[in-house]
């Protein structure tokens, strides 16, 4: 079993390997298949059969190219983009009742400001663009 780790941690010396996108991909993969499993007994159609084995082998095809990439650099940006978009989400919830999410107008950047009633102007701290809010 030795000759063998060490054979797998040589091969994948370089490559990306596993991260959180590419677990949910995995997850999100499986759910299609246990789905379609039991789906199967209520469509019968040739037609759901194809799209749902395509979707399922973009999945897996997807997994397996994630894991052995070598470009790691493009697939941790790829990771941070997912992670982000759930944190924000959770961070909003979470504020809900303190704060107001806004984009900047001009650099899209996501700006976290205090809640406030009226209008008031706000100074974007990547731009320094000056824009107004309503609260």
């Amino acid at each position: 079993m030795g000759k063998f780790k060490s054979a797998l941690y040589r091969f994948m010396y370089g490559r990306y390997g596993a991260d959180r996108l590419g677990s949910c991909l995995l997850i999100a993969y499986v759910v299609i298949i246990i789905l379609h499993t039991f789906l199967t007994f209520f469509i019968d159609s040739l037609a759901f059969d194809v799209i749902v084995s395509l979707i399922s082998f973009i999945l897996a095809f997807t997994v397996i190219y994630r894991m052995f990439s070598r470009n790691i650099a493009k697939r941790r940006k790829e990771n941070e983009k997912f992670c982000g978009f759930f944190r924000l989400r959770k961070n909003k919830f979470k504020d809900r009742k303190t704060h107001v999410y806004r984009k900047c107008p001009k650099c899209r950047a996501i700006l976290r400001l205090p809640k406030a009633k009226g209008k008031h102007f706000v100074v974007c701290p990547r731009c320094k663009h000056r824009f107004s809010v309503r609260g």
